[in-house]
């Protein structure tokens, strides 16, 4: 399943900074990823173009981020029937608010799965992404296991140094 990958859409480079956190998890569990800039409003057709092809290429999951009227996902869902993400941008006045339940509100049918607003959400985004896959490889989900004994044991050790630092080891 080499050519297998994940496409993570932005309705802005200005998205970045937040979906870094898919990409890089997205490298830490060893997933092949695509990222674009597409806009539901602003170039609609581009946006089927690339959703098409992509799936065509390989795409399992695709994960979109987008703030304010946020629709990104929903369009991308409306193309697809491949699974998909939504990431709501924290920005605008409402702070994500507005991303969240425009990317949450889909018309029953038309499903996109959506995580909380902001880098969180765009770190939960690619770990989503990775267990979706993960189904069907199996080396994808030993991977995903092992990244979560991983923070676990992380979470044990932390424990254990303030336990001793407290005098209480």
């Amino acid at each position: 399943m080499s050519n297998v990958f994940v496409a993570v859409l932005m309705g802005s480079d200005s998205d970045l900074p937040v979906m870094q956190s898919t990409l890089d998890t997205l490298d830490s569990l060893n997933i092949n990823w695509e990222v674009k800039v597409t806009s539901a409003h602003r170039t609609p057709a581009a946006t089927h173009e690339y959703v098409t092809t992509a799936e065509q290429r390989g795409c399992r999951v695709f994960i979109c981020a987008a703030g304010l009227a946020a629709h990104l996902a929903g369009a991308v869902a409306g193309i697809t029937t491949r699974p998909v993400i939504g990431v709501p941008i924290d920005g605008g006045p409402l702070k994500g608010q507005d991303s969240l339940l425009s990317t949450v509100m889909m018309p029953g049918g038309v499903p996109v799965a959506t995580v909380a607003i902001g880098k969180a959400g765009a770190k939960n985004a690619a770990y989503l992404a990775a267990q979706i896959i993960g189904v069907g490889d199996d080396a994808v989900a030993e991977r995903v296991k092992a990244d979560r004994q991983a923070n676990a044991e992380a979470v044990i050790a932390k424990d254990a140094a303030l336990q001793e630092k407290l005098g209480r080891a």
